[in-house]
């Protein structure tokens, strides 16, 4: 399994960034990819998943409002798109992937097994 990530940069708060999740390698057709952040510092946090089998989207109360998974099953391309940007959003963000995952551990890091490299969101005031 490979995950590849892109779309971070360096943005102004309010603005706008979309990231993208390149999926290759995943034979299982219960997975969910997910996306977590990490501030320095801080532990990692769930940010939003999705049941690539059915298509429900859960997302973090914490970017609820603003950020919106979505994916591509064709293009097996999973999205972040993150509206309305604070600095407090500054962090590198992971996508991630695992199967058989139960709605209670969906935003638990060791629920997924596979990982991309992280690209990194940086936004300014």
């Amino acid at each position: 399994v490979k995950l590849v990530e892109s779309g971070g940069g360096l943005v102004q708060s309010g603005r706008s960034l979309r990231l993208s999740c390149a999926a290759s390698g995943i034979s299982s057709r219960d997975h969910t990819i997910a996306w977590f952040r990490q501030a320095p510092g801080k532990v990692r946090e769930g940010v939003s998943c999705i049941r690539i089998n059915d298509g429900t989207i859960f997302t973090a109360d914490s970017v609820k409002g603003r950020f919106t998974g979505s994916r591509d099953n064709a293009k097996n391309t999973a999205f972040l798109q993150m509206n309305s940007l604070k600095p407090e959003d500054t962090a590198v963000y992971y996508c991630a992937a695992g199967s058989f995952i139960t709605a209670a551990r969906l935003m638990h890091p060791p629920s997924y097994d596979y990982w991309g490299q992280g690209t990194q969101v940086t936004v300014s005031s």
